[in-house]
């Protein structure tokens, strides 16, 4: 166990937050959803119920689809783009790792599979990552609009009007407001994050240039 907690701290102590704070979101999000109900003349619901709740569905999904959405966005730009000194940057220069061609580690016997198939498979994998961030973004973008719609429709229903599709939701200021109010600032943090790892440092951090590099230094060494 002490082995395997060394090899994979960073993952079961990010995940391990997420619980904690996901567990936290239910409770809060019961109550202040009870009082959405009351206040609308609608009976509450047990913690139970709200864990299977539309409401609970749309706030999850709603931060859910922001971050996929970011993270995909900046694993597709920082192929291209660059940001001299940045330690989130390849070097402008040229040269990285990461743009090696992959057909030239295809003999390599511990490679991927899709590395030493090649062909199709390559191709999908040497954008694997992407993909797969899009595909989630996708998801939780269908899963916010689809319980959101729900959720919606409750209250609309119940002061004797129409319920509303998942176009039609997706369609009304509210569904564009909870997911831009998201975008924005995961876009701003990960942009804040690329220019202070310019000037600033975290010793023994990935994500930081060495203590003593210099400012222009980009990437790692």
């Amino acid at each position: 166990m002490r082995r395997f907690l060394h090899n994979n701290g960073l993952s079961v102590a990010l995940f391990g937050c997420f619980l904690a704070f996901q567990i936290g979101l239910s409770i809060v999000g019961q109550r202040q959803y009870n009082q959405e109900l009351i206040t609308h003349h609608l009976p509450t619901v047990t913690y139970g119920k709200y864990l299977g709740s539309d409401a609970f569905l749309e706030a999850t999904m709603e931060n859910w689809e922001s971050e996929f959405l970011q993270m995909f966005a900046y694993v597709v730009l920082t192929a291209f783009l660059y940001q001299r000194g940045s330690a989130e940057s390849k070097d402008p220069s040229g040269g990285e790792a990461v743009d090696r061609e992959p057909r030239q580690g295809q003999e390599k016997q511990n490679a991927p599979w899709p590395v030493r198939k090649g062909g199709l498979a390559l191709v999908l994998y040497s954008h694997s990552l992407s993909l797969s961030l899009f595909l989630l973004f996708g998801i939780s973008f269908w899963l916010h609009a689809f319980s959101g719609a729900r959720a919606h429709s409750l209250f609309e229903v119940a002061h004797g009007n129409e319920a509303v599709s998942i176009i039609e939701y997706m369609g009304t200021s509210q569904f564009w407001f909870e997911s831009l109010q998201n975008w924005q600032s995961e876009f701003f943090s990960i942009g804040v994050m690329v220019v202070l790892s310019i000037v600033l440092r975290e010793k023994g951090s990935p994500e930081s240039k060495p203590v003593d590099a210099p400012h222009g230094m980009t990437g790692h060494e």
